[in-house]
């Protein structure tokens, strides 16, 4: 049974979005009018302005730019990355937007569990092989391993892009836990 009482976080969080200033407010009910929803994590990050800003700026420069990386492998970068993080928020969170992007149901929790075995393309693969590296023994990446990259077709910039977004995500899994953040309730259900 689940309990709405549980806390969203163990730091405050934002409970008026009406005191908020102009620009986060008016962010924050731009996503609430598409989702229908505020996610857990806008209310965290809203207590502290100028961090929420950095956040989702370098956030919206890494996700939302065009580039040769599908919005659905940019989203399996998250979740696979946040998973070998032990993120629960972020494995739930952009594992509903990776089944929206990607129009498969099943995908967030195959990428999630074990991406190797995923229902994904070789290229794919590549790139999550890479993400992880980054994640989990950023330390030790050479130019051997962008080989993969290179045989697929990416190039130096989409190998930039595909680290950048799995060490955003890093910084974003390590502020989730810390916090307690607990997903919405909202994105269990979406995309199935």
């Amino acid at each position: 049974m689940i309990n709405d009482d549980r806390p969203i976080s163990r730091f405050p969080v934002v409970d008026r979005i009406a005191d908020l200033p102009p620009d986060i407010r008016a962010r924050i009910e731009q996503v609430a009018e598409k989702s229908g929803f505020i996610p857990n994590v806008f209310l965290l990050l809203a207590h502290r302005p100028d961090e929420f800003r950095a956040f989702f700026a370098y956030h919206d420069a890494l996700m939302d730019k065009p580039s040769n990386l599908s919005k659905a492998e940019k989203e399996m970068i998250v979740v696979a990355t946040s998973a070998a993080n032990d993120c629960l928020y972020c494995v739930i969170a952009h594992g509903a937007i990776l089944r929206i992007r990607s129009k498969n149901p099943r995908l967030a929790e195959q990428v999630a569990t074990n991406y190797r075995r995923a229902e994904i393309t070789p290229r794919q693969r590549a790139i999550l092989d890479y993400a992880l590296k980054v994640a989990v023994d950023s330390a030790r990446i050479s130019e051997d391993d962008w080989q993969p990259l290179y045989a697929h077709g990416l190039t130096q910039d989409d190998i930039w892009e595909i680290g950048a977004i799995a060490a955003f995500f890093a910084m974003s899994n390590r502020l989730a836990n810390m916090s307690a953040l607990r997903p919405n309730d909202e994105f269990y259900a979406m995309g199935r």
